[in-house]
């Protein structure tokens, strides 16, 4: 079972499903986070997690001191359990930042952000596996305006997957891999 590590809402466990995602274990959280937060970038920002599969993420992030977080979710089953987890971490975190906010939306990826108008600070892209890179190339290609100077995209994928031909607006900041898991940071330029 996922759990919030640190945070306003650290130690809360969250509800997971099983066939509809495939969570981020808590070692990878755990080195992924670490990493943004010595670099200053949870901290009062705007979050998009955006294959949200249970929330972990962008909730993690909230927990960390992210003001917003907006989490994305196709699967209906995974949507319901996104809310479910983002109303008890947002209860724990709210008792000391009566600001905070989550939004849950049940849609396509491609769907969410063609109606999209926020500026985002750090954008979460843990697509399922066998996600083609071309989409991933689509989707980040319609980010691009939604984030704000110096933004964050973290990508989680199997190390078996192509690498992402980079945009020519994002630098590699951090790639490292977790067994079979592969994170890269980047930042818009």
């Amino acid at each position: 079972m996922s759990r919030i590590i640190s945070g306003d809402a650290g130690s809360i466990r969250l509800h997971s499903v099983a066939k509809a995602t495939r969570p981020t274990g808590d070692r990878v959280k755990e080195s992924v986070f670490s990493a943004l937060e010595a670099r200053g970038l949870i901290e009062d920002s705007a979050v998009l997690d955006l294959f949200a599969g249970t929330g972990a993420l962008g909730l993690e992030s909230l927990s960390r001191g992210a003001t917003s977080v907006i989490l994305v979710e196709k699967d209906p089953e995974a949507h319901e359990i996104c809310q479910k987890n983002s109303v008890q971490v947002l209860k724990a975190v709210q008792k000391i930042r009566p600001g905070a906010a989550v939004s849950n939306k049940n849609l396509d990826a491609f769907r969410y952000l063609k109606s999209a108008t926020q500026a985002f600070d750090l954008v979460f892209l843990d697509p399922p596996y066998e996600f083609a890179n071309s989409d991933l190339l689509n989707i980040l290609t319609s980010l691009r305006d939604l984030m704000s100077p110096g933004a964050t995209v973290v990508i989680e994928r199997s190390d078996r997957t192509k690498d992402l031909d980079q945009p020519d607006w994002l630098e590699v900041i951090s790639n490292k891999k977790f067994g079979s898991t592969q994170v890269r940071m980047y930042q818009k330029i």
